[in-house]
């Protein structure tokens, strides 16, 4: 692992402090609101920070074709450290909107770049190590983030200039680098109707996912607040919750490679459905309780979705996984721009412990959707199942991940998005998986 750190140390530290500015900045405004406006205003803000990363998948391209990867990471960078900023030179709430939302756009850039720069630098006997060292910079930029507010509970503007410090500090290590540009890629196709027929569960799964994630990032820091929660408890809280995201991978991976992964998505569903009732029936829980509850909450939530990837890779040829990977964070983008939504709607008019009763809700969904009864294993490849890989913590990547999963040849990769691969014409009588 030495020589991969040492390797790429740029790249994750880059990534890191990307990650710890979103983290931070995603809390410090949800507690800004908390005492001024309700549950539909925060989640609004996350919607649009989800909706801005969906725009920057289709546009992140388009930018870095045009002026090269290097400069479209240095643009992006500062729009995102200007949009960080803009929020304490500003307070009209639909302004907001549009800040978050650029953020989310130029982030997704970021991202594209240092995906795609990782995917060139990386040999194929390396691309697992690479990949757990990249998601494990994302989950520590996230628990750094909400650390902050451990140490410095006080939300004054410094907190926001420290956002803006890191966003502007991530560009360095890519600015100064001597490598070569990664050769210019093109968007994977969608196949949206394909993929609906092939991986159902795995599309249903994804989006609930999205509808969790999105509502707990958006919404959980507002929740804790109306418990009556402090500033640094509240970072406590969530950090706690982050770490159970990170902690849960490796012995996710070890049950994935080995049980039924429809079970195990309906397991995890189960046992979220369990872990959240207390909360969603209480509307008042004491500090270690909230904690400790919440923790067990994420550690069922953040296993859906690479369980779900893991599935879908396992009915998808080699050649179609890169669009599969566009596809499930399309999907996953959709979901977590309702999700805070339709939660914080749900907040504002039955209270904070709406938003746990919004995760039973979703669990209960997967509990009566996702049956093993419904996999007819036609289309499986013949390696299946694939070796599963976990994802960030929130699961913000490129399409572009994909070249990163060593599951995925990398001259497959290379092809399909020089040459995207079109869907075939079915037949009104041919078969139909539904894994």
């Amino acid at each position: 692992m030495r020589p991969i750190w040492k390797s790429f140390r740029s790249l994750y530290f880059a990534t890191l402090l990307m990650l710890l500015g979103s983290g931070l900045l995603s809390t410090y405004l949800a507690l800004r609101l908390a005492e001024t406006v309700d549950g539909l205003w925060v989640g609004a803000l996350m919607a649009a920070n989800y909706f801005g990363l969906v725009l920057g998948g289709k546009l992140g391209h388009r930018l870095i074709a045009r002026v090269g990867h290097i400069r479209a990471y240095v643009a992006c960078a500062g729009v995102v450290t200007a949009a960080a900023l803009g929020h304490g030179l500003v307070e009209w709430l639909p302004f907001w909107l549009l800040l978050r939302m650029l953020v989310g756009l130029g982030m997704m850039c970021q991202y594209m770049v240092i995906e795609s720069w990782l995917n060139e630098q990386a040999e194929a006997k390396q691309r697992g190590l690479v990949f757990s060292g990249y998601m494990a910079a994302c989950y520590l930029g996230l628990i750094l983030g909400q650390l902050v507010l451990v140490m410095h509970p006080t939300l004054g503007p410094e907190l926001l200039m420290l956002v803006a410090l890191c966003f502007a500090l991530c560009l360095v290590p890519v600015a100064l680098t001597r490598r070569l540009h990664p050769a210019p890629l093109h968007p994977a196709p969608l196949e949206l109707r394909f993929f609906l027929d092939r991986v159902p569960l795995s599309l249903t799964t994804v989006v609930v996912a999205g509808l969790l994630i999105g509502a707990f990032y958006g919404l959980a820091p507002l929740y804790a607040t109306r418990m009556g929660l402090s500033t640094e408890q509240v970072g406590l809280f969530m950090g706690c919750c982050i770490l159970a995201g990170l902690l849960v991978q490796w012995p996710l991976g070890w049950l994935s490679d080995r049980r039924d992964r429809v079970l195990l998505i309906r397991g995890c569903a189960v046992l979220l459905l369990l872990a959240a009732l207390p909360l969603a029936l209480l509307q008042q829980v004491a500090l270690l309780p909230l904690i400790g509850i919440g923790f067990v909450v994420s550690l069922m939530l953040f296993s859906l979705y690479p369980l779900a990837v893991a599935l879908a890779n396992d009915h998808v040829e080699p050649e179609r996984r890169v669009s599969l990977t566009a596809m499930l964070l399309v999907t996953f983008g959709v979901g977590a721009c309702v999700g805070p939504l339709l939660a914080g709607v749900l907040m504002r008019f039955y209270g904070a412990h709406m938003l746990y009763l919004f995760v039973c809700a979703c669990a209960l969904i997967l509990v009566w959707r996702i049956r093993p009864e419904k996999v007819t294993h036609l289309h499986q490849v013949e390696d299946a199942p694939l070796h599963h890989l976990g994802s960030p913590a929130n699961v913000a990547g490129s399409p572009l991940m994909a070249a990163l999963d060593p599951r995925v040849d990398e001259q497959t990769v290379q092809e399909q998005m020089q040459d995207p691969v079109e869907a075939p014409e079915e037949t009104a009588d041919a078969p139909r998986a539904t894994p």
